[in-house]
């Protein structure tokens, strides 16, 4: 009796239990990098135009929230190059959990509000998705200027003209 039941045991530590390792948050075997970029909506448009400017220096957050009590498990940094652009690289995967890039801060005081509904992207955290490349993509995150640059009017037309011809 106690041969079976050493048995078991040992067959228990040999196939569930490496379950449970698996499960728990590991690094994944090549880390995942978010990009973006971030944006002056110099037209006060609400959304990317052809006077649109990029902002060097703007601050990014990451953070990834357990899906069910909205905890935060992980936060992670960073600032937008010359050309607005930033990568951060996260190590373990986050497929369990909701994760948003979000606008932290502008370093340009003429342009350092939220622009609505564009400070903040979902991005999807996980290698068990069927994309094979590391490289996760977020939404252009973007402020607002407080006043819109002169010959806005110009550059809204066009949008107008092009919305007519459809």
């Amino acid at each position: 009796m106690a041969s079976s039941a050493m048995k078991f045991l040992v067959l228990f530590a040999i196939c569930v239990l490496p379950a449970f390792v698996s499960a728990t948050a590991r690094p994944v075997k090549t880390p995942l990098t978010v990009c973006g970029k971030v944006y002056c909506d110099t037209c006060r448009a609400g959304f990317e135009t052809t006077a649109t400017t990029f902002i060097a220096g703007a601050n990014v957050m990451l953070e990834c929230r357990d899906r069910k009590t909205m905890q935060v498990h992980y936060t992670a940094n960073g600032v937008t190059d010359s050309t607005g652009s930033y990568e951060i690289t996260v190590a373990y995967d986050h497929g369990d959990h909701l994760c948003e890039a979000s606008l932290v801060s502008s370093p340009d005081a003429g342009c350092a509000k939220f622009a609505p509904g564009r400070d903040r992207s979902v991005v999807i955290l996980t290698s068990n998705n069927g994309v094979a490349s590391t490289i996760r993509y977020a939404n252009n995150m973007g402020f607002m200027a407080d006043q819109p640059m002169s010959g806005c009017a110009q550059v809204l037309q066009q949008y107008l003209e092009a919305e007519e011809d459809i």
